[in-house]
C-alpha cells in the first residue's frame, strides 16, 4: 500500500485567506467573529458570527467567472489554488485524468436557494432565474473547482455536515492508497448561511458573546464560513518532485451514532468508535497521540460528549494530552470546519506548534482535560488528531503524523 502525504494547503477563513496569515492569527488567537453584516439579525438575539469580511476573489478567478458562481464555489476555487501553488504542481504535467477532486459541505451552494426565495418572495417565482437554480446543488461546488482547474478525474461532494471534511479527506486517501487516482485536491466548503444562523438561533444554541469550547460558562457556538483544500499524494510521488512534505495521513475513523439526528450519543460511543477505528487503523497506540485539534463547538452538549469521548479513549493520559479548539476563533464553518481542523493539524505537525482555545477561563466539571487555553504552545509532535461530530450521528477522527522515511 503506498504511503499517503500533505504537500499543499489552501485556505479562506475568517482569520486569514491563505495558509500564512491564516497560521499567524490562529496562533496569536486572532478571534475572527463579528457583528453579521451580510444578513439582517434585528430579529434575534445574538448577533455575531465568523463571516469573512471583503472576501476578494480577485487574484484568483476573473470579474466575470466570478459573477456567475455562488460563495461556496468560490472560496473552494479559491483554497483549491491555493493549495495546488503551495505544492509547486505544474497541472499541465500531469494525467489530469488522474487527479480527483473530493469535498465535504453541509449546506453547499445555499446562499442561491436563499437568493431564489428572496426573488419568489418579492415578485413571485416566474422572475426566478435558471442560473441561479442551476447553481443550488452542492454537486457544483467540486464540479465548478475541476472546470477551473481543468482536472477531470474521479469529483464527489460528500454532505455529511460538521464532519464532511474528515470524510472527503479520508475518501481521497483510500483513492491514492487503491491506486484510483494519482492526485487528490481534498477538503470542505461552506458560505455563511441565513438557514443555519437561524436554526442555531431558534434552538438556543447560539453564544452571546463569544464562543468559549470546553469551558463551564460557554453559552453556545456561532455559524461561520470557510474553505480549506489540501494536496493528498502518494509519497513516492512526492520524493520525485521533491516536494515539501507537511505531514503524513496515518489513517481515520468514521462512525454513526445512529440515535439522533442533532444530538451526540449520551455516551459518546460513535465518536469514541471512530477515534478507536482511526488509531487502529493508523496502528498507533493512544499514547502516541500528542495533540488533538478538537470539535469543539462551544455548545455545552456537544462539548461534554467530545471531553466523555477523550477520557474513555485515553484514559488518565488525558489530563495530560492537548487539546485545542479552533473554533474559539472562527466560529463554526459547518462543512469546512473538520478539513480548516485538518489543515490546522498538518501544520501543527509540521511546526510542532498548537494554536490556543481563546476565550478559556473555567474549566469544565468533571473532566481533567489539558485545553491549550489563550496562549500557542510549543510541543513535538509526531502524531496529531483532529475529531468531528456531526448532524446525523456522523463522526469522525483523522490521524496525521509527521513524515519519516521509515
Amino acid at each position: 500500500m503506498d504511503r499517503v502525504v500533505i504537500t499543499g494547503l489552501g485556505i479562506v477563513s475568517a482569520i486569514g485567506v491563505g495558509k500564512q496569515e491564516f497560521w499567524k492569527n490562529a496562533l496569536n488567537g486572532t478571534c475572527g467573529t463579528s457583528e453579521v453584516t451580510s444578513h439582517d439579525t434585528s430579529g434575534f438575539e445574538n448577533h455575531r458570527g465568523g463571516e469573512i469580511k471583503d472576501l476578494d476573489p480577485n487574484p484568483f478567478l476573473s470579474q466575470e467567472d466570478a459573477s456567475r458562481l455562488e460563495r461556496g464555489s468560490i472560496m473552494a476555487i479559491m483554497a483549491a489554488k491555493m493549495a495546488v501553488e503551495d505544492a509547486v504542481l505544474d497541472l499541465k504535467k500531469e494525467n489530469l485524468q488522474r487527479v480527483g477532486i473530493s469535498m465535504g459541505t453541509t449546506l453547499g451552494e445555499v446562499q442561491a436557494l436563499e437568493k431564489a426565495d428572496r426573488v419568489w418572495l418579492r415578485g413571485g417565482q416566474d422572475k426566478i432565474r435558471a442560473s441561479l437554480l442551476q447553481q443550488y446543488p452542492s454537486g457544483n461546488i467540486p464540479a465548478n473547482m475541476a472546470k477551473e482547474l481543468g482536472v477531470s478525474g474521479l469529483n464527489i461532494m460528500i454532505p455529511n455536515a460538521c464532519a464532511a471534511g474528515n470524510f472527503a479527506i479520508g475518501y481521497a486517501f483510500d483513492l491514492i492508497r487503491s491506486f484510483k487516482a494519482d492526485l487528490m485536491l481534498a477538503g470542505g466548503a461552506d458560505p455563511f448561511s441565513w438557514i443555519p444562523f437561524t436554526g442555531f438561533n431558534r434552538v438556543g444554541a447560539v453564544s452571546h458573546d463569544v464562543v468559549r469550547p470546553f469551558d463551564r460558562d460557554s453559552t453556545g457556538m456561532m455559524v461561520g464560513e470557510g474553505a480549506a483544500v489540501l494536496v493528498l499524494e502518494p509519497l513516492e510521488k512526492a520524493l520525485e518532485r521533491k516536494a515539501r512534505i507537511y505531514a503524513e495521513v496515518m489513517g481515520y475513523g468514521i462512525s454513526c451514532d445512529a440515535i439522533h439526528i442533532t444530538a451526540p450519543h449520551p455516551e459518546s460511543r460513535g465518536l469514541i468508535q471512530a477515534m478507536n477505528f482511526a488509531l487502529k487503523w493508523s496502528s498507533l497506540k493512544p499514547e502516541q497521540i500528542d495533540c488533538v485539534i478538537a470539535h469543539g463547538t462551544g455548545t455545552p452538549t456537544n462539548d461534554r460528549a467530545e471531553m466523555l469521548a477523550l477520557t474513555q479513549v485515553f484514559g488518565d493520559r488525558a489530563k495530560d494530552l492537548p487539546v485545542t479548539s479552533i473554533k474559539s476563533m472562527l466560529g463554526h464553518s459547518m462543512g469546512a470546519a473538520s478539513a480548516i481542523e485538518a489543515l490546522t493539524n498538518a501544520l501543527a505537525v509540521y511546526h510542532n506548534l498548537i494554536p490556543p482555545t481563546i476565550n478559556y477561563r473555567t474549566p469544565l466539571p468533571d473532566f481533567d482535560i489539558d485545553v491549550v487555553a489563550n496562549k500557542c504552545r510549543e510541543k513535538q509532535i509526531t502524531f496529531g488528531m483532529n475529531n468531528a461530530l456531526a448532524f446525523g450521528g456522523n463522526n469522525s477522527s483523522l490521524i496525521l503524523g509527521t513524515y519519516t522515511k521509515e
